[in-house]
């Protein structure tokens, strides 16, 4: 497809051109001097534009100094990126209102005006296209992020000079700027080269005083741009990063590095499209309404990598890897590019100067361990209503497991069948939601079985029958049931992760002629902590299935077995056809899954069930990451040998 031809627009036509779409009913945000920086602001026309400024960056330094002419783009990037405008720092998501039992749930609709983004610099365009990726191209989509990109003019710059922090040219990401704009304008002497890209940017051409580019002028942007791309401060060889990474986690290169780093979080508030984010709920009005709200996260934050009180990861060498390893590995698994745009704000706005280049090149030189060929991401259960907006649901039933768990029995809200292996979000207003596995279902009922520990989890299984709360889902992928039709299939469970696995067993049990052989090894601590008793005697009962239950501690009326769940193991038989379902705590799995190995089982035969921190279920707010996966969407439920190269890993 042949481009469409350059036009040649004066310097003086720029004026006009910002009056046009003014007039068109755009507000305008571009680059503005606001004290010692360049950022994104509301601007009414040139006058306000950074004319003659430049900034002079290295890192940990950023100064902005007086050019020596007048040109209006001639900076590289400051502290701000558009992501701001598109993604904000903080907004609210959802609207609770309380009125007696009953619960309401509405979506905060973003309503914006139409916006014109002036001076978006190529990584910057890049940026927002990852994000496009994260929030509007996946197999949910953030409603108020497509509102705003749909309400978008963009009017890009294609970058002539290039910083000392500059690397897109090894991102390729620029510095010519690529497709998704209206307008693109290359500054040179006397006038911009403007180009169009849609049908909005050309119709803006056609109102301007603009000729048809001359050939010398279209020979001058070229000759900026070739320019621009071998005096580029950075550089960085890309070739293999993501298996690079992956394949040394344990590089000591990641503990030399952290005894500078101050896990501030600059690089991620500053990066145009890291995107991880939290949830709150904000009471108002003597809580009768709630608002459901995000923030920006930072994965440098140890409330990022929490559960249930502990923190997986401690370290700060251990976040640091994870922002590097899904920055420059992850974002290639997940959405086919790298994370990172070549801005170089991180290495600009770092309170002691590391540069991602540096880091990244010492690895690749400095003896590493081979590279390792990453899986592929598999979203099992796509969905196209808005996945952050609770639907309320009434409590049926409330039936005590043991003295600190109970099952929900929650009327169904969609008529999407939950699967073995998945899980809904549970929420109560004021409070939040949480991920709860799904531990059974029927026509008109959902059921949850949880163990009241957390704030969440304790309000949770304190409901009685009538109440109600909020459901998300179903999400995640689920246990692969149809892979046991012809073989041997062995369930292993510790404490609560009997619970993703009930559903699974119920199905198996009702179907003895395609699953002729399953066995179930449960441990639990106690007698007193025995889930589902009288089907677990029921399963065993069957002629298709064997169930064996362990506890860890005895009690003098306690006549089955004694010891760890592993110790059951040890006496059976491992077939090495057979299937294998493993969930409990990851030290248990751990050990079930070294056992395995010790037989001879191979890893495709394993399916673990993996637990993460989650806010949204959608893979937009970045909390479950787990190597170059979402667990919210990719898993819970992995095959062994997709993630055996981050399972037992310290900080994953």
């Amino acid at each position: 497809m042949t481009p469409p031809p350059a036009h040649w627009l004066e310097r003086d036509e720029l004026g006009h051109l910002l009056a046009l779409i003014r007039g068109d009913g755009y507000r305008l945000i571009g680059p503005t001097v606001d004290g010692a920086a360049i950022i994104y602001d509301e601007i009414e026309g040139v006058d306000e534009l950074p004319v003659g400024w430049t900034d002079e960056q290295a890192p940990g330094r950023y100064r902005l100094r007086r050019r020596d002419d007048d040109a209006i783009f001639g900076f590289a990037v400051g502290p701000h990126s558009w992501k701001q405008r598109l993604f904000p720092a903080r907004e609210p998501l959802v609207q609770i209102r309380r009125d007696g039992d009953d619960i309401r749930f509405s979506a905060a609709r973003a309503d914006p005006p139409p916006t014109a983004f002036i001076g978006v610099r190529a990584c910057e365009l890049a940026a927002i296209e990852l994000q496009d990726r994260v929030f509007v191209r996946g197999p949910f989509v953030d409603h108020r992020y497509a509102a705003r990109r749909e309400a978008c003019l963009i009017i890009a710059v294609n970058c002539v000079e290039a910083g000392e922090l500059c690397f897109c040219a090894s991102m390729g990401t620029g510095p010519r700027v690529g497709p998704g704009y209206d307008l693109c304008l290359t500054e040179l002497d006397g006038g911009f080269v403007v180009e169009a890209e849609t049908e909005a940017g050309a119709a803006l051409v056609q109102r301007l005083d603009a000729r048809a580019a001359a050939d010398a002028e279209l020979t001058a942007r070229d000759a900026g741009l070739d320019s621009c791309r071998q005096t580029m401060g950075r550089e960085l060889d890309t070739e293999g990063l993501p298996g690079l990474l992956f394949g040394n986690l344990d590089h000591p290169r990641w503990t030399e590095v952290a005894e500078r780093c101050l896990a501030c979080g600059n690089c991620t508030q500053v990066c145009p499209t890291c995107f991880c984010f939290d949830v709150k709920d904000v009471s108002l009005l003597a809580n009768a309404e709630t608002a459901r709200e995000r923030s920006w996260d930072s994965c440098f934050g140890q409330d990022h990598s929490t559960i249930h009180g502990a923190v997986f990861r401690p370290a700060i060498a251990d976040r640091y890897r994870q922002w590097l390893t899904h920055k420059f590995a992850s974002w290639t698994s997940q959405f086919d590019a790298s994370g990172c745009v070549g801005c170089g704000r991180c290495i600009a706005w770092c309170p002691v100067g590391i540069d991602v280049t540096e880091e990244l090149s010492a690895i690749r030189s400095q003896d590493p361990k081979p590279a390792i060929e990453l899986p592929r991401p598999q979203v099992w259960w796509p969905r196209e209503d808005d996945p952050l907006v609770p639907a309320p649901a009434r409590v049926l039933e409330v039936q005590p497991e043991t003295p600190d768990t109970v099952t929900l029995v929650i009327e169904r809200t969609t008529a999407v069948r939950e699967e073995p292996g998945q899980f809904n979000m549970l929420s109560l207003p004021a409070i939040g939601d949480v991920p709860i596995s799904v531990s059974g279902s029927g026509e008109d009922f959902v059921e949850h079985t949880l163990r009241g520990v957390g704030r969440a989890t304790k309000a949770l299984s304190e409901l009685r029958p009538g109440q109600r709360l909020g459901v998300r889902g179903p999400f995640g992928s689920r246990w692969p049931i149809e892979l046991a039709k012809d073989h041997p299939l062995t369930l292993i469970a510790g404490g609560v992760g009997l619970t993703p696995l009930r559903s699974a067993m119920q199905q198996l049990a009702a179907n003895p002629d395609d699953y002729p052989a399953v066995r179930l090894f449960y441990g639990a601590r106690s007698a007193a902590d025995i889930l589902y008793d009288t089907e677990l005697l029921a399963w065993d009962s069957l002629p298709s299935c064997d169930v064996s239950v362990t506890v860890d501690q005895a009690s003098r009326r306690w006549l089955g077995n004694i010891g760890f769940v592993t110790r059951l193991l040890r006496r059976k038989e491992l077939p090495l056809d057979g299937r294998y379902f493993i969930c409990g705590p990851e030290v248990m799995m751990r050990q079930v899954l070294f056992l395995l190995d010790e037989a001879g089982v191979p890893k495709s035969h394993r399916f673990v069930s993996i637990e993460r921190n989650m806010k949204c279920a959608a893979g937009f707010c970045g909390r479950c990451q787990y190597g170059p996966y979402f667990v919210c969407k990719d898993g819970p439920i992995f095959r062994h040998d997709h993630i055996d190269f981050i399972f037992g890993q310290p900080g994953f």
